[in-house]
């Protein structure tokens, strides 16, 4: 009996992972922060998750038709920016706003330079930047648990330097009953939907750990008023550190693929955050420190790549 072998192009490693699969553990790692962020900011909440998600998928399954590709909806990553966006807005903005910021986020960022692994900085941070620049007003407008108005405790730090950290309410912190944006102000939640994907070996530990570590040292280092007299505590727990950390600076189209590179990725998101958020205009820098190090990310690759097997270094 003749026997006829088919040699192909490798890698030729069998496995069950799957981009899904992938996505699918990320939702279920999102799904705590989902329900605290309802929890606490109720119907309207639901609803912004809702429209913003709806929105993301709705644009790019139409831009894929119109372009004459074949449909990637199914693959989730749609979702999943959909969710990421809502995450980084206030509860009571205008329903308008996400499906803005979902079709900029899909369309000019995604789509437009090649689909799911081409774009070069993460969708729903560059959406969330062109709303806070575009419509600041709404992007600014906080509302706590309590349906009150008022201002997140970075921005209350900020304006008024005689805050004292200490007196912040940290269960409050821990739990997310605080002002913020819809997914970002629950620790507990997101430390567990981190956890849950380092376990599962969908992201890797290196940038959430080093992000969050090198942070907390360059926040207690350089302080808001003087030099080592920062609460590191309460800077990591306030704002969208944790959120940011485990969820959008380990995305795989904009991360590095080395370990030494998700080293480098975290400590330069931590260190710009810390500039950001202490010297700079916003009381928040976790979004435009991600994004500037998306910017760094080939270059990254390129320096820290590992040696071939038996090539010599050149003198």
């Amino acid at each position: 009996m003749k026997v006829i072998l088919t040699v192909s192009s490798p890698p030729h490693i069998f496995g069950t992972d799957t981009i899904v699969r992938r996505m699918r553990d990320v939702l279920i790692a999102l799904t705590p922060a989902c329900f605290f962020g309802i929890y606490y900011y109720g119907n309207r909440a639901f609803i912004t998750i809702i429209i913003s998600v709806f929105s993301a998928v709705a644009a790019e399954y139409l831009y894929r038709k119109v372009a004459g590709k074949k449909t990637s909806i199914y693959d989730l990553s749609a979702v999943i920016t959909g969710v990421l966006l809502a995450f980084n807005l206030p509860p009571d903005v205008p329903f308008w706003l996400p499906v803005i910021g979902s079709v900029f986020a899909i369309v000019v960022v995604k789509q437009l330079f090649g689909g799911l692994g081409s774009n070069f900085i993460n969708p729903a941070l560059a959406a969330r930047a062109m709303l806070m620049a575009s419509f600041p007003k709404y992007m600014t407008t906080w509302t706590t648990p309590d349906a009150v108005s008022g201002a997140t405790y970075l921005e209350i730090i900020k304006d008024d330097p005689g805050f004292i950290p200490q007196t912040a309410d940290y269960m409050a912190l821990l739990f997310g009953k605080v002002g913020g944006c819809i997914g970002e102000t629950s620790a507990v939640a997101l430390i567990a939907g981190g956890l849950y994907l380092i376990l599962r070996k969908v992201i890797n530990w290196r940038i959430p750990v080093f992000y969050i570590g090198s942070f907390s040292v360059f926040a207690f280092i350089l302080g808001r008023e003087a030099f080592f007299s920062a609460h590191v505590l309460f800077e990591v727990l306030s704002g969208g550190l944790l959120l940011g950390a485990f969820f959008m600076a380990t995305d795989y189209a904009t991360s590095p693929i080395t370990p030494r590179g998700k080293i480098i990725m975290g400590i330069g998101c931590g260190f710009l955050t810390v500039v950001i958020r202490f010297y700079g205009g916003y009381p928040e820098g976790v979004s435009y420190a991600i994004l500037i190090m998306n910017l760094f990310v080939p270059l990254i690759d390129k320096y820290v790549r590992p040696r071939i097997y038996g090539k010599r270094k050149q003198i």
